[in-house]
């Protein structure tokens, strides 16, 4: 493995730093690329990662990041535009640099018929990366478990779930998980190459039952709130969310309803030799993010 070196970006995200894990458990070099240094990057530092900084969109900063590079992790941030570019930077640098494979993170939802910009764009972006000339695979998760943290705080404050996915049940899959997927694939990238992973969670719930199982964790009874779509976009503007994020997830929770993200396999368990995490057992692993602080006594 010696003379193997990693890099991957979104090095602190949930799919990125478990991947970092993954790796670095396996002995091999990696190179985190981060766009800012905080906590988390020093953190990395501490475990013996090399971490640089950079942005995405920023053609020399990716250049310099694949430098002696064989295999490397990409990941764009979806709530923001620039998919497209990123994607193009990174295939041109990787090809000068001789990166000897690509994992990219795509979606479930990513054909060219979407009406998602975000879906849409990470299908172009595939094809971009499969004209590249470097050797690339590419993952097509569900729905991440995570996707609940976006609404912690309505979970934590008003004890509700809401999202509007109607009663669409599909099979949440831990950004952990995905993350040994990504380090399996770069540890021995050539029997992946050209591939296309759909990755799912082990089981289909819907919201209901996930709303249950948060009421198991936490001891407050949590209810899904089904909402409308474009109520569900305006709630999502009153949280800060982009313009870009809110028409996607508009189509996202479309695609969901109409049954995109439905579906599983043993795809996660072929490619890490490990069953993927069930969402209760995420529910309790991240449950104090789901708990009001308990105030301390002056």
């Amino acid at each position: 493995m010696s003379n193997k070196k990693i890099l991957i970006t979104g090095a602190t995200g949930a799919t990125g730093s478990s991947a970092i894990e993954t790796l670095l458990e396996l002995k091999i070099p990696v190179r985190a690329f981060v766009h800012k240094r905080d906590a988390r990057s020093e953190q990395l530092s501490a475990q013996g990662v090399e971490v640089v900084q950079g942005d995405l969109s920023d053609f020399e900063a990716v250049s310099e990041a694949l430098t002696g590079i064989t295999g490397a992790y990409f990941v764009y941030p979806i709530q923001v535009p620039g998919l497209l570019e990123a994607t193009a930077f990174f295939a041109q640098t990787a090809l000068e640099q001789g990166v000897g494979a690509i994992v990219n993170m795509s979606q479930a939802s990513a054909r060219r018929s979407a009406k998602s910009h975000a879906a849409q764009n990470h299908w172009i972006a595939e094809r971009l990366l499969d004209r590249s000339g470097v050797p690339v695979t590419h993952l097509r998760p569900t729905l991440f478990a995570e996707w609940i943290m976006y609404m912690a705080g309505a979970i934590r404050d008003k004890k509700i779930l809401p999202l509007a996915f109607g009663d669409a049940r599909y099979a949440p899959v831990a950004g952990e998980d995905l993350g040994r997927v990504i380090a399996a694939i770069l540890q021995e990238p050539a029997q992946h190459a050209g591939k296309t992973y759909p990755l799912y969670g082990p089981k289909e719930l819907s919201q209901y039952e996930i709303a249950d199982m948060l009421t198991q964790a936490l001891g407050n009874k949590i209810t899904y709130i089904p909402m409308e779509i474009e109520a569900f976009k305006t709630l999502l503007k009153e949280l800060g969310f982009t313009p870009y994020f809110q028409q996607h997830m508009g189509y996202v929770c479309q695609d969901c309803r109409d049954g995109v993200f439905s579906g599983t396999n043993d795809m996660v368990k072929k490619l890490t030799g490990r069953e993927p995490l069930e969402m209760m057992d995420y529910i309790v692993k991240n449950e104090s993010l789901f708990r009001a602080p308990v105030a301390e006594h002056q």
